[in-house]
C-alpha cells in the first residue's frame, strides 16, 4: 500500500455557524469550489438549508445539500436554527443545541460515500479540528470576518489556556498590545456590554474567544473574506500573530450576485423597485439594521426621527424581534409613518437588501457594520452611515471609518445613546452636503475594489489552487 497525491476531483464538507452572514459566505464559496470541478458537501439544518439560494444549474450535480437536525434543547424556540430565529440573549443557547451536531457530523465524515478531502469550518464549531484529523481530512477555519477583526482577537495560545488580558468590559475597550501601528481598533463600552452580558447568563457554554482560539490553532490554513489590498497592515500582523506555520489566504470579497437573490417577479421587489425607480438618483439612504440586534425603544424612536429631521428620501427595514409580542410598527413615534408617506418607506420583513443596494436611486447605506453588508454596500459604491450593535460590528465600524469608507453616528459610550439630530446631520453629510463629497467619491472608489469580478475571481483562483495542491494524499493499494 503506498501513498499518491490526488490530483482529480476534491470532495469539500463546508460547516458555518447558524447565521445569515455566516451561511451566505459559505454558500459562495462553495459554488466557487464547484465551478473548477470539484465536490462540495454543504451542511448545516433542514431550515437553513430552505434559506440558502438556489443553486444554479449548472452545479447541482457538484453540490450536496446535507441536512442535519438540529437537537432540541429547553428554553430554545422548537422552530430556532439561526440566530435570526431567536432573541440575543439566547445566541449561547443556540450554540450549545451546535456543539450537539458533534456526533452526527462525525459520523457522516467518516462514512461519506467519498471521503472528504477538505473540511472548512467556522470558528464556532472548536471541536471539529479534531474530529476532522482523526479520519485524516485537512483542516481550514473560515473567517467571515475581517482581517483587522482576527488582528484585535489575536494569537490563539492564550484564548485557549486562558491567558487573554480581556477579563472585563473595560479591558476590551483597549486596543490589544500586539498591535505594533497607531490604532483605534477596540469596541466602545456600550457595544461589548451586551456581548459579555449574554455570555455570562450562560456560563456553561464555551465562550466565543476559546472556540477562536481552538478553530484558529487547530487549522492547517485560514482563509478570510477580505484581501491583501484593502487590509494590508491587518493581513501582515496576522501572519506574525499565527507564525510561518499557518498560511493567511485571503479569498476576496465574495461580491454578490444580483440574480441569486430573488426572483425578478417576486411581488416584493416589483413594489419595492416601483417605489424607488420614483426617486431621484443616489437620493435615497437605505437603513438595515441585520437579523440579530434588536433595537430599544429610545433607539427607534431617534432613529425614526433623526431620518425624519434630514428630510432625505429612504427605505427602512425592520423587523419584529423573535419572541416579542408586540409590532415594532407600534413602537415608531406617533404619526411618523404618516408624516413621512411618499418621502420614506417603512418595510417590515424581509427585503432583497442586494438589489435594493444595486437600483442607482439609492446613494447612501446606514448599517449595523456587518461584515456581508458592509461589502454589499461597497460593493455598489454606497455612502456607509455606521451604526454597530453587537458582536464584530463595533469593530468592522473603526475599520470602515479609518479607511474613510463612511461616517460613524456619534453615540455616548457608556450606554450607546445617540440623538436625532446627530442622525439628521450625518443622513444630510453624506447624501448631500458639498462637505459630504469626498466621502461620496471614496465610496465609488472602493466599488472598483469590491465588486471587481476579476480581481476577486483571481484570488478566489488562488484560493482552490492552495485547496487542490495541499490536500491529503490518498491510501492506494
Amino acid at each position: 500500500m503506498e501513498k499518491e497525491k490526488k490530483n482529480g476531483v476534491l470532495h469539500v464538507v463546508m460547516f458555518p455557524w447558524l447565521a445569515m452572514g455566516h451561511l451566505i459566505p459559505f454558500f459562495h464559496l462553495s459554488k466557487l469550489i464547484a465551478q473548477k470541478g470539484h465536490s462540495v458537501s454543504f451542511i448545516s439544518t433542514p431550515r437553513n438549508i430552505l434559506r440558502l439560494p438556489k443553486i444554479p444549474p449548472h452545479l447541482s450535480s457538484l453540490i450536496n445539500l446535507v441536512s442535519l437536525p438540529l437537537p432540541r434543547l429547553d428554553n430554545l424556540p422548537n422552530d430556532a436554527e439561526s440566530s435570526t430565529d431567536v432573541p440575543y440573549n439566547k445566541q449561547q443557547l443556540l450554540k450549545r443545541a451546535f456543539d450537539l451536531l458533534e456526533l452526527p457530523l462525525t459520523d457522516f465524515l467518516g462514512s461519506s460515500e467519498s471521503k472528504p478531502d477538505w473540511v472548512i469550518y467556522d470558528y464556532a464549531s472548536h471541536w471539529l479540528p479534531p474530529v476532522a484529523a482523526r479520519f485524516d481530512i485537512s483542516r481550514a477555519f473560515f473567517s467571515c470576518f475581517s482581517a483587522a477583526c482576527l488582528a484585535y482577537i489575536g494569537p490563539p495560545a492564550p484564548l485557549i489556556n486562558g491567558q487573554d488580558f480581556r477579563t472585563n468590559s473595560e479591558d476590551f475597550t483597549l486596543v490589544p498590545e500586539w498591535v505594533p501601528f497607531e490604532s483605534d481598533m477596540a469596541y466602545r463600552l456600550h457595544e461589548i456590554a451586551k456581548y459579555l452580558q449574554r455570555s455570562s447568563e450562560n456560563e456553561s457554554v464555551t465562550p466565543d474567544m476559546v472556540r477562536f482560539g481552538f478553530a484558529i490553532n487547530e487549522s492547517e490554513v485560514v482563509f478570510i473574506r477580505s484581501s491583501d489590498e484593502f487590509e494590508p497592515e491587518w493581513f501582515n500582523l496576522l501572519r506574525e500573530l499565527y507564525g510561518k506555520g499557518k498560511p493567511v489566504v485571503p479569498i476576496g470579497f465574495l461580491p454578490p450576485q444580483i440574480n441569486e437573490q430573488v426572483d425578478e417577479f417576486d411581488t416584493i421587489w416589483v413594489g419595492i423597485n416601483e417605489w424607488l425607480d420614483k426617486q431621484r438618483v443616489n437620493s435615497v439612504i437605505y437603513i438595515a439594521v441585520g437579523t440579530e440586534a434588536t433595537l430599544s425603544q429610545e433607539e427607534l424612536t431617534e432613529l425614526a426621527l433623526g431620518l425624519e429631521l434630514s428630510g432625505a428620501p429612504f427605505f427602512w427595514v425592520l423587523r419584529n424581534p423573535p419572541e416579542s409580542t408586540q409590532s415594532v410598527f407600534e413602537m415608531l413615534p406617533h404619526g411618523f409613518v404618516e408624516r413621512v408617506e411618499g418621502r420614506g418607506v417603512v418595510h417590515l420583513g424581509w427585503a432583497p437588501q442586494v438589489r435594493i443596494l444595486s437600483h442607482d436611486s439609492v446613494g447612501g447605506f446606514l448599517t449595523h457594520c456587518g461584515w456581508n453588508s458592509m461589502i454589499e454596500g461597497l460593493g455598489f459604491g454606497r455612502v456607509l452611515i455606521l451604526f454597530p450593535m453587537v458582536n464584530d460590528q463595533g469593530l468592522n465600524a473603526r475599520l470602515g471609518n479609518n479607511k474613510g469608507l463612511g461616517v460613524e453616528i456619534p453615540r455616548i459610550a457608556q450606554d450607546g445613546s445617540f440623538t436625532r439630530d446627530s442622525v439628521a446631520k450625518l443622513v444630510r453629510l453624506a447624501m448631500v452636503e458639498d462637505s459630504g463629497e469626498s466621502l461620496r467619491i471614496r465610496a465609488k472608489e472602493m466599488k472598483g475594489l469590491f465588486e471587481d469580478r476579476n480581481r476577486n475571481n483571481q484570488i478566489a483562483d488562488e484560493f482552490i489552487c492552495f485547496l487542490e495542491e495541499n490536500s491529503p494524499p490518498r491510501l492506494t493499494i
